[in-house]
């Protein structure tokens, strides 16, 4: 109890709340625009909190990690361009609501729910996050590859209009997740002879391609026009009513726990959480064939689940030292750099800061949600910006964002490519977001299996005797077969009609 109240007390002194509040503006704004993330974010800021208390340093951090993180949707909505990788199923449903006038509540309800899943994580971390921590560990290769499968099964439902042209797209996205440098053998593919593909394609630079600068490229073809508001409505920020929610509650409960359990399972990240709990929100839903369509339901599962993701993260990070995500690992280094080793010690030998850190994210969550409020009105006025002068701006940003994963020309080249390539996929209606799964999913996956392979000596039984492996790949089999069966439904259904 004496450490609960000293944690509390370090939390709330004025130095920790200003510093976190700062933090969390930071990593809205980075969250916001294109090609900036909450992992940029929480970079910049650590050479900052050298000269802070540790407690004041991490809600600093930790402030960016769930601003950045909920300030993707900002330009999800607005925009149609994912500020994050965590906000790409956000696109699919906030930007139709956008259009239809509906732009503040489309906000608004990203802001909620960002809040509802970000506490909810934030309880899981301070109440159970040894346990949890400790079964995420137990996770071996073949765990691994069999929850990369189940991830690569939500193909079937973000393929908008054809399933056979989103397998193709995901398998396209799988094939580039094999450039580079073999993670096993260590030996060079599909490079072509050039040296800056040696150790494969970073994320952002073909996330932005293919979002973002083929959105821009779209947007070239009506240059003279601006967004055109249906509605008022869409002129101010609006909450969903607690009827909407309510009727909703299963789909924010259960996204809310798949983000705090992706988020608990090292490596794994925000944007996986996002399609799973799009893919599950999709399923729970009355009306399935709205989603894409600017479905409230869509909005509220992935911005639940991502925002789920920031406390998830935290659990192996401060309970065994293994981060669960980029932004994390980066977070890490904060840790470190005031001398504070992660592991169970950290719990034993210094309990109270644990409690200031579980005080702070709490805080950070807050502040979150009330300074994306009061600047709603501010963010919807951006519909109202003409294209010739909105367009080239985003493609600046895009070129800074990809150009500062890693100071390389040849970053800004391929945005660029594959912006062309996401330009075709949309008007052929392939979709961008199978191959965006792939291209995440597809190394894990690889990567995993070869290591199962080698470490059981070829022994393929390993898949079916472990019981969590075996539970999710009958758990992704079942996926696969659901659209099946339900097409093959409507398609007789069509036929009985006709």
């Amino acid at each position: 109890m004496t450490a609960l109240i000293q944690g509390l007390i370090g939390a709330f002194q004025p130095e920790a709340i200003l510093f976190t509040a700062a933090g969390t503006i930071l990593g809205i704004i980075f969250g916001a625009l294109p090609g900036l993330t909450s992992t940029m974010a929480v970079a910049l800021l650590i050479p900052v909190t050298f000269g802070l208390s540790p407690v004041a340093g991490m809600g600093m951090l930790m402030g960016a990690f769930c601003g950045g993180t909920a300030g993707g949707s900002i330009s999800s909505t607005l925009l149609r361009i994912p500020g994050t990788p965590a906000s790409i199923c956000t696109t699919f449903d906030a930007y139709p609501m956008a259009q239809k006038g509906q732009a503040g509540l489309a906000l608004g309800t990203s802001l909620l729910v960002s809040l509802i899943g970000g506490l909810f994580s934030a309880g899981i971390l301070m109440f159970i996050a040894p346990k949890l921590a400790r079964f995420a560990l137990g996770f071996g290769p073949t765990e691994y590859f069999s929850l990369a499968v189940l991830g690569l099964t939500v193909i079937a439902s973000v393929s908008s209009k054809s399933l056979l042209k989103g397998v193709i797209a995901g398998f396209i996205g799988v094939f580039i997740s094999f450039i580079g440098t073999d993670p096993v053998t260590g030996m060079v593919r599909y490079s072509f002879g050039i040296p800056n593909l040696l150790s494969g394609l970073n994320l952002l630079p073909v996330l932005i391609g293919l979002f973002a600068v083929s959105k821009a490229l779209e947007d070239a073809e009506t240059i003279g026009s601006s967004v055109k508001l249906t509605s008022n409505k869409g002129l101010k920020g609006e909450f969903p009513s607690f009827v909407t929610l309510l009727e909703r509650k299963w789909i924010i409960l259960s996204s809310a726990v798949i983000g705090t359990i992706v988020g608990i399972l090292p490596g794994a990240g925000c944007s996986i959480a996002s399609f799973v709990s799009y893919d599950q929100a999709k399923r729970l839903s009355k009306t399935p064939e709205e989603f894409g369509k600017g479905c409230i339901d869509g909005v509220i599962a992935s911005e639940t689940s991502n925002n789920a993701v920031t406390g998830g993260a935290l659990v192996p990070m401060l309970t065994l030292g293994i981060p669960g995500d980029s932004t994390t690992a980066v977070m890490l280094g904060g840790l470190l750099i005031h001398g504070l080793r992660p592991g169970p010690l950290l719990f034993k030998d210094t309990p109270e800061i644990i409690y200031g850190i579980f005080a702070m994210l709490l805080l950070a969550n807050v502040f979150m949600f009330a300074f994306q409020y009061f600047g709603i009105r501010l963010f919807v006025k951006m519909l109202k910006i003409p294209r010739y002068m909105l367009t080239p701006f985003i493609l600046v940003m895009c070129t800074i964002g990809a150009y500062g994963v890693g100071g390389s020309l040849f970053d800004v080249f391929v945005m660029m490519v594959f912006g062309v390539i996401g330009y075709i996929f949309n008007k052929l209606h392939y979709g961008v977001a199978p191959v965006v799964l792939g291209f995440i999913l597809g190394g894990m996956a690889e990567t995993h299996f070869r290591r199962a392979f080698f470490m059981y000596r070829g022994d393929l039984g390993v898949f079916v005797t472990r019981p969590v492996t075996l539970l999710l790949l009958v758990l992704s089999l079942l996926l696969i077969a659901i659209p099946i069966i339900r097409n093959h439904k409507q398609s007789k259904k069509n036929l009985t009609a006709a």
